[in-house]
């Protein structure tokens, strides 16, 4: 039966679940299997040191940097209030 309060931990609940979530989409969206040997967007070798270290991967330190820029790029304002839509 719903009371109309929430218990003691809700809001750290919530936090918690929600970066375990987080967690979760980020892991699954790292690469999986083999390394390659050579870059697949610019076809540059990719050393042996880097293959070792990222499981999976399949682009240059380069080519990785570009993308990691055009992600981090996001028109959406994360912060809630009013006030910081307005600025």
């Amino acid at each position: 039966m719903a009371t109309g309060w929430a218990g003691d931990n809700a809001v750290q609940d919530q936090i918690d679940a929600t970066v375990e979530d987080a967690v979760k989409r980020a892991r699954s969206q790292l690469n999986q299997g083999p390394s390659l040997t050579h870059c697949e967007e610019c076809a540059a070798p990719i050393p042996t040191a880097r293959r070792q270290a990222v499981p999976g991967v399949r682009l240059c330190v380069g080519c990785q940097e570009v993308r990691d820029q055009q992600a981090a790029f996001s028109g959406y304002n994360r912060r809630g209030s009013k006030d910081s839509q307005l600025r």
